[in-house]
């Protein structure tokens, strides 16, 4: 028996073990449900944030992976979420500049 003929029966079986793999992956990282947003304000249709520059301060730290407990503030949370599917989401930094 020649490797093709032993090799030929497991393609079915490796195929499957590799799309249902990737099926689990992509379901866990995408929550399900193929949205970003799983968490905030889900009843609202368009979520809208604002803030006024005047009370941000000299630095301010914002969502945008919208895992955030403390949204539109960013806590950290994109770490745990790029762990766990090679994402590289970070926050957006805002910062007053040295006058």
């Amino acid at each position: 028996m020649n490797t093709r003929e032993q090799v030929v029966p497991l393609l079915p079986w490796v195929g499957t073990a590799v799309a249902l793999g990737l099926s689990l992956y992509l379901y866990k990282c995408r929550g399900g449900k193929g949205r970003v947003n799983s968490s905030v304000d889900l009843s609202n249709p368009k979520i809208v944030n604002s803030a006024d520059i005047e009370d941000l301060g000299n630095k301010a730290v914002f969502c945008r992976c919208w895992r955030s407990k403390k949204f539109p503030y960013c806590d950290g949370s994109h770490n745990k979420h790029n762990e766990e599917c090679g994402d590289n989401v970070g926050p957006l930094i805002v910062k007053r500049k040295d006058a």
